[in-house]
């Protein structure tokens, strides 16, 4: 589990983005660059970083589904996860 600080960082970070897209989408179709420097910088969209909607965890993410990867293998092993099953040979 991911420290709450962290999960709640993002979350504000998630929230700056939305709320200054369409005026940084503005900004940068006429060329602003001085204005845009001065949005604050977790409004960008670049600096999010994916996180597990379960655990939190930043690394091992599984963008189709949206989870680490050790939350994923913990879910299929359950049959919890429609269209995944271990495979055997």
């Amino acid at each position: 589990m991911a420290k709450k600080s962290k999960v709640i960082k993002e979350l504000k970070r998630q929230a700056l983005v939305a709320k200054y897209a369409e005026r940084r989408k503005d900004l940068k179709a006429n060329g602003d660059y001085l204005a845009l420097q001065k949005l604050p910088r977790d409004s960008s969209a670049t600096r999010q970083k994916n996180r597990c909607q379960v655990s939190g965890r930043p690394r091992g993410y599984l963008s189709k589904f949206m989870i680490s990867r050790i939350v994923f293998r913990e879910l299929a092993h359950k049959g919890q996860i429609p269209g995944i099953t271990k495979s055997s040979w």
